[in-house]
């Protein structure tokens, strides 16, 4: 006895255009974002950041505005009996420079 599987293509269309949707999608994310490196040296420098948050302006910076963020957060965080520990670092920079055109 033949099945009958008529029913059962407009079930099998929408799951491919769901699926070639989520490929095309996913490839351009892909090759639209930067793979990203990592520098040793921004580690460090993380490593080194005190806990807490500053804000300064370098006196060798004062004629281009500069100013420097810091931040930091490190946290132990107990859940159904497992630790987690938590290390957030943030440096930011925010330098403005007059232009002549």
């Amino acid at each position: 006895m033949p099945l009958p599987l008529a029913p059962l293509i407009p079930l099998a269309v929408r799951l491919g255009l769901v699926a070639t949707t989520s490929f095309a999608i996913s490839r351009w994310v892909r090759s639209a974002t930067h793979p990203g490196r990592t520098d040793q040296r921004a580690e460090d420098a993380l490593d080194d950041l005190g806990e807490g948050l500053s804000v300064h302006r370098p006196a060798d910076r004062v004629e281009d505005r500069q100013t420097n963020a810091t931040a930091r957060l490190r946290r132990v965080v107990r859940f159904k009996g497992r630790s987690y520990e938590i290390d957030a670092g943030l440096m930011a920079r925010l330098r403005l420079r007059e232009r002549e055109e």
